[in-house]
């Protein structure tokens, strides 16, 4: 795919999700994701647009500033919620010409939903280098894997158990080989939870994981409701718009078994692929 298509891809599905109102970019996370709410943010433009919910620049840039990429605001560089230098190495290339496209598509008034990378890159920066912080996302994450969609089968209708074969069983095979752990899939709602050895092996390998690889496993995880399908994504072993589908199988099925239901289904289609896809981007380097 060429790369000028992606910030409009991109913008599609923003455009789409907002047909009906939708929270923060983590608004599926943990409170302690968002920061207490007594606390008072640091004064940047980031947080100054989600306050006034207007656009105040006029011009949107990519410079270089000692040695990194700065996406800037009328020649002032981005900062995140907590203030910090929203600051990408060169490789990161992508991802700042992303953020760059979103604060510049904005028109009048903010949309919090269409800056998919700019929050994801941000968590990224204000969090993913605290240790105390990854240790609590990597056992909230580790909770999923109980819980993980992809382990829950269905034995009919069959039109659904051969989507659930066909986008699961892939995924949970490459996991067990990859990782040496056993996974524990059932077709009833009687389930026990996963193997504590397999966790041990799984925490160790989000251990490894730099910010950016732990920013889009929180968010992937968090959207696909399937800890493996979030690290089958960040080990670049699926697809977002595979991902996207393993998580969406029973929706598929209901569409083609029903229709698809307006300002509903084609919604969460597209803000499925919008958090997945930005998950994605995220650990691209390009």
């Amino acid at each position: 795919m060429s790369m000028s298509v992606i910030p409009s891809l991109l913008a599609r599905h923003s455009l789409r999700a907002s047909r009906r109102p939708v929270a923060h970019a983590l608004h599926c996370a943990p409170r302690w994701c968002r920061g207490l709410a007594s606390e008072v943010p640091p004064v940047t433009q980031t947080n100054r647009a989600e306050t006034s919910l207007k656009r105040f620049w006029k011009e949107v840039g990519i410079e270089t500033r000692d040695g990194k990429l700065a996406v800037t605001l009328d020649k002032r560089a981005l900062k995140t919620p907590e203030g910090n230098k929203l600051a990408l190495p060169e490789e990161k290339r992508l991802v700042a010409t992303l953020i760059a496209n979103e604060w510049d598509n904005q028109v009048a008034l903010l949309k919090q939903h269409a800056l998919p990378m700019t929050s994801i890159t941000s968590r990224a920066i204000d969090a993913m280098d605290n240790e105390e912080t990854r240790s609590e996302v990597r056992a909230a994450l580790l909770k999923y894997f109980d819980t993980d969609t992809i382990c829950f089968f269905s034995d009919r209708p069959e039109a659904l158990a051969q989507l659930q074969r066909d986008n699961w069983d892939p995924v949970i095979a490459w996991a067990r080989e990859k990782f040496g752990i056993e996974v524990r899939t059932t077709n009833t709602i009687m389930f026990e939870p996963q193997p504590a050895e397999s966790k041990v092996v799984l925490d160790e390998v989000m251990q490894g994981f730099d910010r950016w690889q732990m920013a889009a496993m929180e968010r992937a995880t968090y959207t696909t409701k399937s800890f493996l399908l979030a690290l089958a994504l960040v080990h670049k072993q699926i697809t977002a718009e595979q991902a996207a589908l393993a998580a969406q199988v029973e929706v598929s099925s209901q569409i083609e078994t029903w229709g698809e239901v307006e300002d509903s289904h084609d919604v969460d289609y597209h803000d499925v692929r919008r958090h997945v896809g930005s998950a994605a981007l995220l650990i691209a380097d390009i």
